[in-house]
């Protein structure tokens, strides 16, 4: 794997341009290129809960904060053209299955028209001189085969998240071949993540955090679809996916642009059921029950990726085993929950991960 300090050091007094900076993963790479020396500005909603990341680390006092809807293109385009980023991630985004059946229209207006407004003033600014745009591996048409999707298969959807995630890819592609082909000092690149987890998501429907909760409430952890499997990855991998991606589309934009997926190795898949078992037995409290219900919404059952591409050229994998994951996520939750500094039990984990991070 490319050594990240080497990556890490191409971010120190560059400024860089964050949306989603106030979510799960926005959050965590706020504050890696912050302690790395960037200098970054986000752009996003206020944090959606009481308890968040953003807040537990105090993000406010350490990046450039603007409080902002993708989909207000002309306050997106201002933010983005005063500040004059070179490197740009774009992380806003709707990201729920189950928010996204009952609101459909927010969906499709934040994670398509939000994204064709980044895009938009990227192309229209002097300074960018690499982007990330990251998506979801959601994007793909899942017909729940046991192979991984590659960046060339299909795109679809069934449910409205999905659906606006591939749409999300099809706008990109056609900015990218319309309009940063031609451009020889920029590279794109769009990103393709699977479920993550670690500390710091305190989402509703989301399996880790929703048992967070019910273990801190003491009340049970209910299941909807216990023997789903998903591709659990823990935040720092796709994060560093993408900071050797921006990385690589600086240094030699035309060679790296196009769709990239970072996920975990496909032996690592544990069930719904599996992750909440191992949380409660490492926090050391809570209880699990079936949900028994007929009128559950369609989720996919299997989704795996395919990450060839980003293991051969981008030499980029996966640190951490599953078991690795869940025990950095739940020891973060439970130093967290017993009063300990989120700060410090980040930067812990920060360091375990890259082994010494700064």
């Amino acid at each position: 794997m490319r050594d990240m300090k080497e990556v890490f050091n191409v971010f120190k007094g560059r400024r860089v341009f964050i949306t989603g900076h106030t979510g799960f993963k926005g959050s965590w790479l706020a504050y890696m290129l912050h302690r790395v020396g960037a200098d970054v500005t986000g752009f996003s909603l206020s944090a959606s809960r009481e308890k968040n990341n953003f807040s537990l680390l105090a993000l406010d006092k350490k990046v450039n904060h603007i409080i902002g809807d993708v989909r207000d293109f002309s306050h997106l385009n201002e933010s983005l053209t005063k500040f004059q980023p070179e490197f740009v991630f774009h992380l806003a985004a709707q990201a729920l299955v189950r928010t996204s059946y009952s609101d459909p229209v927010d969906t499709f207006s934040t994670n398509i028209q939000g994204s064709i407004n980044l895009l938009e003033s990227v192309r229209q600014s002097n300074s960018v001189r690499s982007l990330v745009y990251i998506t979801s591996d959601k994007c793909y048409e899942n017909v729940e085969w046991i192979w991984g999707y590659r960046e060339n298969d299909p795109l679809g959807g069934r449910d409205p998240y999905s659906a606006s995630k591939a749409a999300a890819e099809i706008v990109f592609s056609s900015y990218e071949k319309s309009f940063f082909n031609s451009n020889p000092k920029i590279g794109v690149a769009s990103a393709r993540a699977g479920n993550v987890i670690g500390g710091g998501d305190w989402a509703l429907d989301r399996i880790i955090p929703d048992c967070v909760r019910a273990i801190e409430s003491d009340t049970t952890i209910f299941l909807r679809n216990p023997f789903s499997t998903r591709p659990w990855q823990h935040v720092l991998e796709p994060l560093s996916g993408y900071l050797t991606l921006a990385f690589n589309l600086y240094h030699n934009p035309k060679k790296y642009s196009g769709a990239w997926n970072f996920g975990p190795s496909t032996q690592e898949i544990k069930t719904v059921k599996d992750v909440a078992d191992i949380m409660v037995k490492h926090i050391g409290k809570g209880r699990v029950e079936i949900l028994n219900s007929a009128n559950n919404i369609h989720e996919a059952n299997l989704l795996q990726l395919n990450c060839d591409k980003a293991h051969q050229l981008l030499n980029w994998y996966p640190r951490w085993t599953v078991g690795e994951t869940l025990d950095a996520t739940a020891i973060w939750y439970k130093s967290v929950l017993n009063g300990g500094d989120a700060e410090e039990i980040t930067i812990s984990q920060l360091n375990a991960y890259f082994r010494s991070f700064i």
